[in-house]
């Protein structure tokens, strides 16, 4: 009960580099924009919600990807409609990437939405349960939130439903799902130690912004997603030199550059920043321009971010 419906997606499959790759003139730049709802990480110190961004088309939220807390209050603050939403994607279920959708899902419920809402994210694993698990976990009838068990198993009080469909975790394989004419989806599995991670790339009106999510880039698969994305959100979590559990997570500094150098982004835009890389910036930002010298943002909440032509 927990699969997309059938004209909502492309099955996954293995795509080519080529396949990946955009036109950059193609991107209608005028029209698209990317909003950080969530800049920060787990900690209640940075005064930062944790990890969210929302894509918009013509002024409209048609994506959302990840629901750190704090999200759903910048949701707010940003003017965007729940019912504009075409689906919500997940990089990996940690609390400060996920805690947020049961405040969006009940919210849901007084505004005018009537089509269901897709939600991707990572298959399960040792670790982390899949997506379409985690939703039942929230919203199915023996959920944390069983009494909003109607977005799962319609009934008469039904709405719309929640489709939740699990992001394959074969390493270098990229999984297709296409939503409608204007936007498109790619995922590929990413490490973040030892539990279950995607990126992604959303295509929308031929731009391209793709989003390494929480990573060490051992796999070293997103270059293949993410090649000459418009924007790339990369998550700089820890500062060069970190060790331990922090950069088996996490790409150091360093590792952005070469990702950058890699994929050529029209911009780069830096997120997740926690305590122990905020004011590092200046150290941060020297060691990505050994590799790349193009367009830099360090992500703040809120902050709203167009597409550059390449």
């Amino acid at each position: 009960m927990f699969t997309s419906v059938q004209h909502l997606f492309i099955a996954s499959t293995l795509l080519t580099t080529a396949s990946l790759v955009q036109a950059s003139h193609q991107c209608a730049a005028d029209r698209v924009s990317l909003q950080v709802l969530g800049s920060g990480g787990p900690e209640f110190t940075d005064n930062r919600a944790s990890s969210s961004y929302l894509i918009s088309l013509d002024n409209r939220a048609r994506i959302m990807v990840d629901a750190g807390a704090g999200s759903s209050i910048n949701f707010e603050k940003s003017g965007a409609k729940i019912q504009d939403l075409d689906a919500i994607l997940f990089t990996h279920l940690h609390v400060d990437h996920s805690a947020d959708l049961p405040a969006f899902i009940k919210a849901s419920f007084f505004t005018p939405r009537r089509s269901d809402l897709q939600v991707f994210g990572p298959a399960g694993n040792r670790v982390m349960p899949s997506t379409t698990a985690f939703i039942r976990k929230n919203f199915g009838p023996e959920g944390s939130y069983s009494y909003l068990q109607n977005f799962v198993e319609p009934d008469q009080r039904s709405a719309y439903k929640i489709q939740a469909t699990d992001v394959p975790l074969t390493p270098h394989e990229v999984s297709n799902h296409s939503l409608n004419d204007d936007i498109s989806l790619q995922a590929i599995p990413v490490n973040h130690g030892p539990i279950a991670a995607t990126a992604w790339r959303v295509n929308i009106a031929g731009c391209s912004i793709s989003f390494t999510g929480d990573m060490s880039n051992q796999y070293k698969t997103f270059g293949t997603l993410a090649k000459n994305s418009d924007i790339i959100v990369a998550h700089n979590a820890i500062p060069q030199g970190a060790g331990g559990v922090a950069a088996r997570l996490h790409m150091q500094p360093s590792d952005i550059g070469v990702i950058a150098a890699e994929t050529n982004p029209g911009k780069l835009v830096l997120s997740h920043r926690m305590n122990r890389s905020l004011g590092k910036e200046t150290q941060t930002e020297a060691e990505i321009r050994k590799h790349y010298d193009g367009n830099i943002i360090f992500a703040d909440d809120l902050d709203v971010i167009q597409p550059a032509s390449h």
